[in-house]
């Protein structure tokens, strides 16, 4: 595997962050995560194009960008790859020719190869998209046993529209698929939260899909503003701070979900993900050190001791994260490097929710206010 890096800031242009050696620039894959902003301007995609003719290039507007230990706004990280022993195929479908999230994951998961497919990467809109929905539909879709990560795109804290391209000008409303296939290309995950839950446990009582409307038969708005306290007055964004964990049964395992926005008439909350009736919820605090060894807990999931320092590691952390860890943000990325080591190439994206199988459990989900690895390594 050869991996090269580049970043683009207004200030500095496009500079090497890390180049491959005995390279014939002729890589298969490059992923581009940005600002928004900067994805926008066409003549990004026009240089990868020139630079890259040959690759498969994907793209993503994020809440931040990660690239080796650094953390950015409105830059973009691009990650070109060459895969010696391995094979990628890539796929798109439009959520607005879809008639559900359901479908369009149904949809993009059979539109793609499943002979020898070892691994699926799902980059999202992550703005008009129900991101539980998508995963249950490539979850039904995808062969047994293939790994599925990925993430939903973001656009800062702002929540107003998400880009995603493959091969073309990004735009809102995309979801792109990567299939990895080979018998040499070691591929791993790795999720972790690092939250502290607080106050009484709850029953969802009223809820629709993604909205949730009340919790123990009382407006759920009006329960968040009396936790928050203070904090209530900066709602929709103050709740990045305050997630909420939920679990369908005492038995079960939790996730965690990310509001997206709220509504004062209604007095309801709109979630990343499905809030089902009749789960146990319960609101959560940051722990700063437990956040960082979420991020440290995450990456020791994602390695064996056949493989301790794979090639490549594509992380995706939730927004809420950055937002609370503000400018110690880049101690979660050093505390991935230092389980590492400095051979990793590091990549990502701080998104609008992450999508990782849990680490506990095989079954895929999606998952918010989490640190979520994938790693490459051909043997």
């Amino acid at each position: 595997m050869l991996i090269e890096q580049r970043k683009f800031s207004k200030i500095n242009g496009w500079e090497t962050i890390l180049e491959a050696k005995n390279s014939n620039k002729n890589f298969n894959l490059v992923l581009a995560f940005g600002s928004r902003e900067l994805l926008g301007n066409h003549a990004m995609y026009d240089y990868m194009k020139k630079e890259f003719p040959e690759s498969d290039i994907v793209l993503s507007s994020t809440a931040g960008e990660i690239i080796d230990t650094q953390v950015n706004d409105n830059t973009i990280s691009l990650t070109a790859i060459h895969f010696g022993k391995s094979q990628i195929k890539t796929c798109l479908v439009d959520i607005s020719e879809a008639k559900s999230s359901y479908d369009a994951g149904h949809k993009l998961g059979f539109s793609i190869s499943h002979e020898k497919l070892t691994s699926f990467l799902v980059i999202s809109d992550g703005h008009q998209v129900n991101g539980s929905e998508l995963v249950s539909g490539l979850y039904d879709s995808l062969p047994k046993g293939v790994i599925l990560t990925g993430g939903l795109a973001g656009d800062g804290s702002d929540f107003n529209l998400t880009l995603v391209g493959l091969n073309d000008y990004p735009s809102e409303g995309k979801v792109v698929g990567i299939g990895f296939y080979g018998e040499n290309l070691v591929i791993n995950s790795g999720s972790m939260g690092g939250w502290n839950a607080f106050g009484a446990h709850r029953v969802i009582t009223k809820s629709s899909a993604n909205i949730l409307y009340e919790l123990d038969n009382e407006p759920a708005l009006d329960i968040y503003k009396k936790y928050l306290g203070e904090y209530a007055k900066e709602l929709p964004g103050a709740a990045l701070q305050f997630p909420l964990s939920i679990r369908i049964d005492e038995d079960e395992h939790s996730v965690v979900r990310t509001i997206l926005s709220i509504n004062e008439e209604e007095k309801s909350l709109t979630f990343a993900g499905n809030m089902p009736l009749g789960a146990h919820a319960q609101l959560m605090k940051a722990n700063y050190d437990k956040l960082i060894d979420g991020a440290s807990g995450a990456a020791k999931n994602s390695i064996n001791n056949e493989i301790a320092h794979p090639e490549l590691a594509i992380l995706i952390s939730c927004v809420g994260r950055k937002l609370v860890l503000g400018h110690r943000v880049e101690e979660e990325i050093e505390a991935v490097r230092n389980i590492y080591g400095h051979q990793t190439a590091l990549t990502g994206f701080y998104s609008y929710g992450e999508i990782a199988p849990s680490y506990e459990f095989m079954k895929c989900e999606l998952h918010n206010q989490t640190m979520t690895i994938t790693t490459f390594t051909e043997v």
